[in-house]
């Protein structure tokens, strides 16, 4: 089963910059796609971007603009580059996969791993 590892995570001012990794090879239900999710305190996990084996990128409307995902193959680690973070970019960053693009409906999400803090705070 693919074990996904988040990292770069800190505190950070409004209007920094913060770059995410996602360390982890292989694919879930035969597809190789990577997505980024952030949970805010009280929230729900929602999804913030995602990349497909063939390149192709997504983002949310709040990333559109200031994140940008991105794939290193020769590290099996995916990036999440943040620019002029906002502190309601607080939160937990999580990678997974992105069920949307599994050719079985029934298919989910691979395991959580424990994500990494985003802080935006003066």
């Amino acid at each position: 089963q693919v074990q996904l590892v988040e990292s770069g995570g800190g505190l950070i001012q409004p209007g920094g910059s913060l770059r995410l990794s996602c360390a982890g090879s292989g694919t879930m239900h035969g597809v190789w796609v990577r997505g980024w999710y952030r949970q805010a305190p009280g929230n729900q996990r929602e999804w913030v971007a995602s990349i497909t084996e063939n390149g192709s990128k997504n983002y949310a409307d709040p990333a559109k603009g200031r994140f940008f995902i991105s794939r290193d193959n020769a590290k099996d680690t995916v990036y999440l580059q943040m620019y002029n973070l906002r502190p309601e970019d607080t939160g937990v960053y999580y990678c997974n996969a992105d069920p949307r693009y599994f050719t079985d409906p029934a298919a989910d999400f691979g395991p959580w791993g424990q994500g990494t803090q985003v802080t935006v705070s003066s």
